[in-house]
């Protein structure tokens, strides 16, 4: 947990430093496509999730 907090901040830090803005859907995207695959092996969903792809 300790070293996810700090890879955060310092993606946070890297965006607010280096004003790359454009950088922050791309990482809110890939969140949330691997957030959902680890929901889809875990969960009785897992068919219905796998058709979408």
């Amino acid at each position: 947990m300790n070293d996810t907090l700090r890879l955060l901040k310092q993606m946070w830090s890297f965006l607010k430093i280096r004003k790359k803005w454009w950088l922050a859907p791309i990482i809110i995207i890939l969140f949330l496509f691997a957030t959902l695959l680890v929901f889809a092996q875990t969960s009785p969903l897992a068919p219905f999730i796998y058709t979408l792809f």
